[in-house]
């Protein structure tokens, strides 16, 4: 059975989903899911654009053809990350403002709820799991031994998943 594995793509995901909350600092995966309307079809902004932080508050995104600059824009407008672009005519410059303690607070129940998102994740597994171990009709004590396994497993990625939302929230809560 694939229950680490199943597990861990949970883990996996909560950290990419972590990664979008952002942190008062420029982090070029603020703007992933971000998509770009190109010649009339949804493009992520990545593979329009060379996305590049030179200072911790700033994102220069640089696209590989200048007339996606007005698209880009729109796109980024759009996605509602609460920062207003603005363009050189080469490259388009997003300046992360400050974050305030009511708007770090903010982000830091948004990590608690996509902590609590991957657990209820965890236990579905866990459920599905424990039900092929009853549905298996092994022996009493294999059966049991396999519950404990999979209880085992289940309590070693929820302390990650705990671990993952106290950085997040040390890291949200750090000026």
């Amino acid at each position: 059975m694939n229950v680490e594995q199943n597990m861990q793509k949970a883990i996996d995901n909560l950290e990419s989903r972590l990664t979008t909350i952002r942190a008062g600092r420029a982090n070029p995966s603020m703007l992933n899911g971000i998509m770009v309307e190109y010649y009339g079809t949804p493009t992520p902004i990545q593979s329009l654009a060379n996305i590049t932080v030179p200072e911790a508050r700033q994102l220069f995104i640089k696209p590989f053809d200048r007339s996606t600059i007005k698209e880009i824009e729109r796109a980024i407008n759009e996605a509602n990350l609460g920062i207003t672009p603005t363009n050189n005519g080469e490259m388009v410059i997003l300046t992360i403002p400050e974050l305030t303690e009511d708007r770090r607070r903010e982000y830091v129940k948004l990590a608690k709820a996509e902590c609590e998102e991957a657990k209820v994740a965890l236990r579905n597994i866990r459920q599905d799991a424990n039900n092929e171990i009853k549905k298996l009709e092994l022996p009493e004590d294999e059966e049991k031994k396999s519950l404990d396994e999979i209880q085992e497993s289940i309590n070693k990625f929820n302390k990650i998943v705990d671990e993952k939302y106290k950085e997040k929230e040390t890291e949200l809560m750090s000026v």
